[in-house]
């Protein structure tokens, strides 16, 4: 299964010629793409995954975070190869744009302005978030296939999205047990405990996996992509599984929350750690970073659901989870 979406990918008949112009409706008015672009700027912070993973090299992309100067991480590096792209860091630099004579600026969860978008659109057409997402919200599949349409691969995204789709649908039918089970992604910064919400990718890959989200969190969905908890009472966790999520939630934090022997999981041996790589990977969310997160979680969340403390959770252990 792990090269399922390259040979769906790699197919023929599935990436077939795409007609232009490509209309985009988006939160700031609509844009036309008239002709399939040859020189794209990518200002989202994780689109540039899509166009690598679909064979379009920006000819820039957005730095979001993390210890790769190039703002490409390792999942990505492959599709990339030797290029490299311009690299724009923190407030947009239009002069730095209109020197690189874009014929497209992919602008989707990208954090533009209104009047910002006005002024990339003289330089080229330019695409936002839909309205019915937001500027944030915009969903992995929903962000690919726009991608996609908009550099004229639109057949070619689908495949993928659809391969990724597969690998969830084989990975639930290899585990039906997790149908009957909950799972919980969850942090721990400023003294307590939050959670992820169904509709933020990092539930989703849980859910998409059989998992259910408890009935006490789950009845939030909607409201923010993640919730606070009280340090006073971490029922909410007392799932089958808990996804620690690392970055500003360190293993020793997590470890001596002072409530924590309460919890289940980590007397069951039911908790998995996502360490900085892996947590980069479930932010991202890409047609690329989804096929890593699922090489490397799943066996990891095989030994943390069968609940024997006995049964090692490779990445709990080596975090310091487990003593």
């Amino acid at each position: 299964m792990k090269t399922l979406a390259l040979l769906v990918a790699l197919t023929p008949g599935l990436t077939s010629a795409q007609d232009f112009p490509q209309r985009f409706d988006s939160i700031f008015g609509t844009t036309v793409v008239e002709a399939r672009p040859e020189r794209v700027v990518s200002l989202g912070y994780v689109a540039h995954d899509d166009l690598l993973a679909l064979g379009v090299i920006p000819v820039a992309l957005r730095y979001w975070y993390g210890p790769y100067p190039g703002g490409v991480w390792p999942w990505a590096q492959a599709a990339l190869g030797e290029a490299r792209p311009e690299v724009l860091r923190g407030e947009i630099s239009f002069e730095r744009i209109a020197l690189l004579e874009p014929d497209l600026i992919l602008a989707v969860s990208s954090g533009v302005s209104a009047q910002e978008y006005r002024m990339l659109s003289r330089m080229a057409p330019t695409i936002a978030s839909e309205p019915r997402f937001g500027d944030y919200n915009t969903p992995w599949d929903e962000l690919a296939l726009t991608v996609g349409r908009a550099v004229g691969q639109e057949p070619k995204a689908q495949a993928q999205i659809d391969a990724i789709r597969a690998r969830f649908a084989v990975i639930r039918a290899d585990h039906p047990e997790w149908g009957d089970m909950t799972a919980v992604a969850a942090t721990y910064s400023g003294g307590a405990p939050a959670v992820f919400l169904p509709g933020d990718t990092r539930a989703d890959v849980l859910n998409n996996l059989g998992f259910k989200t408890p009935d006490a969190l789950a009845q939030h969905a909607g409201e923010s992509f993640y919730m606070e908890l009280s340090a006073e009472d971490l029922t909410p966790l007392d799932a089958d599984v808990v996804l620690w999520i690392g970055g500003t939630a360190t293993a020793e934090t997590v470890a001596s929350m002072p409530l924590r022997p309460s919890m289940r999981a980590p007397r069951e041996g039911r908790e998995v750690w996502a360490d900085e790589l892996m947590a980069g990977a479930l932010g991202h969310a890409t047609l690329l970073s989804l096929p890593w997160v699922l090489d490397h979680i799943v066996p990891e969340i095989e030994a943390a659901a069968d609940g024997d403390p006995a049964t090692p959770v490779p990445s709990a252990l080596a975090a310091g989870l487990v003593r």
